[in-house]
C-alpha cells in the first residue's frame, strides 16, 4: 500500500494481489486484522493528518462528506473545502467528513470493467482500511479469474443484504470445497427446490415430504440460511414439536370448544413420525451437498432422537378381552351421559374402535378369526376379507387385485397392483417394493369363495347394464368401479362389531395371518414371501405372535421329549458321587464294579477295573454300587418298555423303583 509520507508497498501485477502477495500483506485472511491492530496507533497519528489517500491493491481510502454546492445543489464529496483544515494545505480536518474507500473489482467475463466497490461512512481511517483489507483478502483467496469474479459477486450480494462483507474464513471454506459462492438460500427456499428435483418418487412419498416441509421445516427453520443451519436449530425444532404434542393432548382433554378447534385434524407426533421427519430433513441437505455443494455439513445427520420401540403384537386372550370389555362399557356410559341419550349404532362403532387397547397391534385368536369369517361369509366382500385374514394381503393390494392376475384353476393370485389412499383420494400404482410384487397360493375354500364372488359380480353387471364400469378389478362396487380403501376398513369394523369381537385394525389381520401360518407349521421363508417382505427377520420380529395354545403345545412337546428319553436310558452313563461315610467323618464312599470295595474296619479300597457285575447272580446286588444300580435300571426299563407295560415311565421313577427292589448297604 502507498500512503503519503510512508514508504510504498509493492502491488501485484494487474492490480490484483497474487496468493503469495496476499499472504504477505493480509496474513492469509486472518492476519490482516492482527496487523491492522498492531499499526493502528501509527496510522491514527500520521494518516489522519497528512494529505492524500491510502492505496491498497487497486483501492484507496479518502474522506468525503455530504455537503452540497449552494449554486447547483450537487454533493461536493471529496472536493468539499471543509475536509481540509482552515488555511488549506495537506492536513485533513479531524471534525468534518467521514472516511471512505474505493476498490477495483475483477472485470466481467467478457472483459468489461466492473464498477468499483465504494463504501463510505467510517468514523476513522482504521475502520475504512480494515474493511478494505478484508475485501482484498476475499479477492485474494484464489488466483483463478473465474473464482475471483464469483467472490466479487458474492461480496456485492452480501453487502446489499447485510451491509457487511462476508467472513473471510467462511468464503475460504466454500472456495476450498468448490461450493456455489453466490447461493445464500434459506431452508424454506431449498426445500421447495428439493421437491422440484425429486421427480422419481411416488405420490405418497411426495405427500409425506410436502407435509413435513409445510408443518415443520418452513414453520421452525424456514428463515434460516441453509449454510448457517446448526444442530441446535434442528434439535430446537423437535423440542417445539414435543411441546405442541402437549398442547394437542391438553386441548383434547379439556372441554373448551375453541381450544379443541385449534388442534382439529392434528395428532400428536410419535417417535416413529419424528424419525421420518428427521429422515426427510437429512435427505434434503444431502442433495444440496452432493449436487450443488451449497453446504459441506448436514446438521440433521447428527441430531439424536429417542429410539423407536416397535409395538409388540399381543393376542386377544380371554383375560385381555374381559379387561377391555370393562373399559368399553365405562366409555359407553360416559358418552351416553354426555349426550343425554342412547348412542346410535354408528356412534357405538366409533366408541368401539376408539377405546384404548393393551397394544396398538392386537391379533385375534384362531377362534376369533373363524367367527369373523363366518359372519363375513354373507357379505359381498367376504372373499376380500378372507384373502387379508388368511393370505396376509395389504388393504391396498386386496382392493387392487385384478382378475387378469388371478388363476383359479392353478389356485394362485398375482399381487401386481394396488390402490392406496393419498389424503382421501385413491391412488393406483404398483406395489411398494419388488418383494411386494409376488404370486400367492390360494387354498380350496378361498378359490371357492372367489368363484362365488365372480358369479355375484356377473349378476351385478347384468343389473347395472350400461352403467357398469368394466374396471377389471376383482372387488368393485355395485356398478363395477374400484373400491375406495376406506370403505373396506369401515365395513370391516361393522362386521367385527356385529359379531362382538374385540377390535383390531384391518391391517392387524395381516399380523394374524402370519401368526396363523407359523402356528400351522409353515416355514418362515414361505411366510415372508407370502406377505411380500424383503427379510424374514422383519417378518419374525414384527408380524408374528405366539398363540397361547401354541405356547402350551410347545411346552408339552418339550416335556414329552425328555420323557421319551427313558427309552434310551440303557445307553446313558452314570457318574459316581462322593457321600459321607457312616463311621469316620469325611469318609468317601466309592462306587465301582466291586461291592466289596471296603475292607472290614479299614479304609476304602480303590475299585478294581470294571470287568463285570460286582457279585454273582445268586447274590443280592447293592443300590449303593453304581454298576449294580445301572444294571437294575436297565432291567427295569426292559420290563417297563415291554408291549404289555404301556407308556414308559420317567427315568427318575425307574431309578427309584430299582432302588426299592434292592437292600440298602450296611
Amino acid at each position: 500500500m502507498t500512503r503519503a509520507g510512508i514508504g510504498p508497498v509493492r502491488k501485484a501485477a494487474g492490480g490484483v494481489l497474487s496468493g503469495d502477495t496476499a499472504s504477505a500483506v493480509f496474513g492469509g485472511g486472518a492476519g490482516w486484522a492482527a496487523g491492522s491492530a498492531a499499526s493502528s496507533k501509527r496510522r491514527r497519528e500520521v494518516s489522519e493528518q497528512r494529505e492524500g489517500s491510502t492505496a491498497t491493491m487497486n483501492g484507496t481510502t479518502f474522506k468525503t462528506c455530504s455537503c452540497r454546492d449552494v449554486a447547483t445543489g450537487r454533493r461536493l464529496g471529496k472536493a468539499c473545502p471543509k475536509l481540509r483544515r482552515p488555511g488549506g494545505g495537506e492536513w485533513w480536518s479531524s471534525t468534518h467528513g467521514r472516511w471512505a474507500y474505493q476498490l477495483e473489482l475483477p472485470p466481467h467475463a467478457d472483459g468489461r470493467r466492473r464498477n468499483p466497490l465504494r463504501r463510505r461512512g467510517f468514523a476513522t481511517l482504521e475502520e475504512a482500511e480494515a474493511e478494505l483489507e478484508q475485501a482484498g483478502a476475499l479477492l485474494a483467496l484464489d488466483e483463478d479469474p473465474y473464482i475471483q469474479r464469483k467472490v466479487a459477486e458474492l461480496m456485492l450480494s452480501v453487502l446489499k443484504d447485510t451491509k457487511a462483507l462476508p467472513p473471510v474464513e467462511e468464503v475460504r471454506r466454500k472456495v476450498r470445497t468448490r461450493q456455489d459462492l453466490n447461493r445464500t438460500v434459506t431452508v424454506a427456499e431449498w426445500m421447495q427446490e428439493f421437491l422440484r428435483r425429486k421427480r422419481k418418487i411416488d405420490a405418497t412419498t411426495r405427500r409425506s415430504y410436502e407435509a413435513h416441509i409445510r408443518l415443520y421445516f418452513t414453520l421452525y427453520l424456514g428463515d434460516i440460511r441453509l449454510d448457517r443451519l446448526r444442530v441446535s436449530d434442528v434439535a430446537g425444532m423437535f423440542d417445539a414439536i414435543e411441546e405442541f404434542n402437549d398442547v394437542i393432548t391438553t386441548a383434547r382433554a379439556g372441554g373448551d370448544p375453541e381450544e379443541r378447534a385449534k388442534v382439529r385434524y392434528r395428532r400428536p407426533v410419535g417417535p416413529a413420525t419424528m424419525h421420518r421427519i428427521r429422515a426427510t430433513l437429512r435427505h434434503a441437505p444431502n442433495i444440496a451437498i452432493k449436487q450443488d455443494r451449497l453446504i459441506d455439513f448436514n446438521p440433521a445427520a447428527v441430531v439424536e432422537l429417542p429410539d423407536v420401540e416397535r409395538p409388540k403384537a399381543l393376542v386377544w386372550t380371554d383375560e385381555r378381552v374381559a379387561a377391555w370389555n370393562r373399559d368399553l362399557q365405562d366409555r359407553l356410559d360416559v358418552e351416553e351421559r354426555r349426550r343425554g341419550a342412547r348412542l346410535s349404532r354408528p356412534s357405538m362403532i366409533n366408541v368401539y374402535a376408539s377405546v384404548p387397547r393393551q397394544s396398538p397391534v392386537m391379533v385375534w385368536t384362531p377362534s376369533h378369526a373363524f367367527a369373523f369369517l363366518a359372519q363375513a361369509a354373507t357379505h359381498r366382500l367376504s372373499a376380500l376379507y378372507r384373502l387379508i385374514a388368511l393370505r396376509g394381503l395389504r388393504r391396498g393390494e386386496a382392493v387392487g387385485l385384478r382378475w387378469k392376475d388371478v388363476d383359479l384353476s392353478a389356485g394362485t393370485a398375482g399381487v401386481h397392483w394396488q390402490i392406496t389412499q393419498l389424503g382421501w383420494e385413491p391412488v393406483q400404482g404398483r406395489p411398494k417394493s419388488e418383494a411386494s410384487d409376488r404370486i400367492i397360493a390360494l387354498d380350496e375354500d378361498t378359490v371357492t369363495a372367489l368363484r362365488a364372488h365372480r358369479k355375484r359380480q356377473a349378476a351385478e353387471r347384468l343389473i347395472a347394464g350400461e352403467a357398469w364400469t368394466d374396471s377389471g378389478f376383482v372387488f368393485t362396487d355395485e356398478i363395477g368401479r374400484p373400491l375406495h380403501p376406506q370403505q373396506v376398513s369401515d365395513q370391516f369394523y361393522q362386521l367385527a362389531f356385529q359379531v362382538g369381537l374385540p377390535p383390531v385394525r384391518l391391517h392387524d389381520l395381516r399380523h394374524g395371518a402370519a401368526s396363523l401360518m407359523l402356528a400351522a407349521g409353515v416355514d418362515l421363508k414361505v411366510v415372508q414371501e407370502t406377505l411380500g417382505h424383503v427379510s424374514s427377520t422383519f417378518t419374525r420380529d414384527t408380524y408374528t405372535s405366539v398363540y397361547p395354545e401354541v405356547a402350551r403345545a410347545a411346552a408339552e412337546s418339550t416335556a414329552a421329549l425328555v420323557n421319551t428319553a427313558a427309552a434310551g436310558a440303557q445307553a446313558a452313563r452314570l457318574i459316581t458321587l462322593p457321600t459321607s461315610g457312616s463311621g469316620t467323618s469325611g469318609t468317601v464312599r466309592t462306587y465301582g464294579r466291586s461291592c466289596g470295595s471296603r475292607t472290614a474296619g479299614g479304609p476304602p479300597r480303590r475299585p478294581s477295573a470294571p470287568t463285570g457285575p460286582c457279585s454273582p447272580p445268586s447274590q443280592t446286588r447293592s443300590s449303593s454300587c453304581g454298576s449294580c444300580l445301572i444294571d437294575l435300571v436297565r432291567t427295569e426299563i426292559r420290563r417297563s418298555c415291554s408291549p404289555a407295560a404301556g407308556t414308559p415311565p420317567d427315568l427318575p421313577d425307574l431309578v427309584r423303583t430299582a432302588s426299592r427292589h434292592t437292600p440298602r448297604p450296611m
